[in-house]
């Protein structure tokens, strides 16, 4: 079995941007991982700062643009991302939605050079993402973002059949749970479920000792 992922979304939280995202890939930079993937993803601002500040974890940006070098004025290339650093990145995430079509064509840009997770509120949505092969499809339902709940406690055969669905598609696609989770539990229990990690954020970002809750996130793997 390959590690599994813990990524953490910076979002655009006071405490993970600029030097606020620097001292927190410092902290997940410092913890043992117990054999995962640790993963910060940051605002393109902070790409190229966080990544020379880490050497044990990596550093994805969160969106990404399927173009190329010319006339695109506000947009992300990808070939500029991963010049200053980025290994990975979100796309379609339920607060920056895109069309299948924006997927579908940043793919091929991107090929093999680094990571995609591709974010899926539901079923349906899940399963179109698949088709398109990205490395991970992360299921969130909108409603269970940011909160206390996980959907692993709330609805875990949202996780054990976005898996099943998903393999059903593509077998090479791996899937994420995201949206509430908390907890070392919640990891475990993402595991068992079939999912090959977590995508995860305000547990950790607003948390008062973010070492400590990742260290409890961490704990049961």
């Amino acid at each position: 079995m390959s590690a599994p992922l813990v990524i953490v979304n910076a979002k655009t939280y006071q405490s993970s941007q600029g030097c606020g995202a620097v001292e927190l890939a410092r902290i997940m930079d410092s913890l043992d991982s117990r054999g995962a993937r640790l993963i910060l993803a940051v605002s393109p601002f902070d790409l190229s700062t966080v990544a020379s500040a880490v050497e044990n974890i990596e550093i994805w940006t969160q969106h990404l643009d399927p173009i190329g070098f010319g006339s695109n004025t506000g947009r992300l290339h990808p070939s500029t991302a991963i010049e200053h650093g980025a290994l990975g990145t979100l796309i379609n995430h339920a607060e920056n939605k895109v069309a299948l079509s924006h997927v579908a064509e940043l793919l091929p840009i991107i090929g093999q050079r680094i990571g995609v997770c591709a974010c899926a509120a539901d079923f349906d949505e899940a399963k179109a993402l698949a088709a398109l092969s990205p490395d991970y499809v992360a299921i969130e339902p909108p409603e269970l973002i940011g909160g206390d709940i996980s959907v692993t406690t709330a609805d875990p055969a949202i996780v054990s059949g976005t898996v099943d669905l998903v393999k059903s598609v593509n077998p090479s696609v791996k899937v994420l749970c995201g949206a509430g989770v908390n907890s070392g539990a919640d990891v475990a229990c993402a595991i068992e479920l079939g999912a090959s990690g977590v995508l995860l954020a305000s547990a950790v970002t607003m948390a008062d000792d973010p070492a400590q809750v990742l260290n409890d996130l961490l704990s049961q793997l």
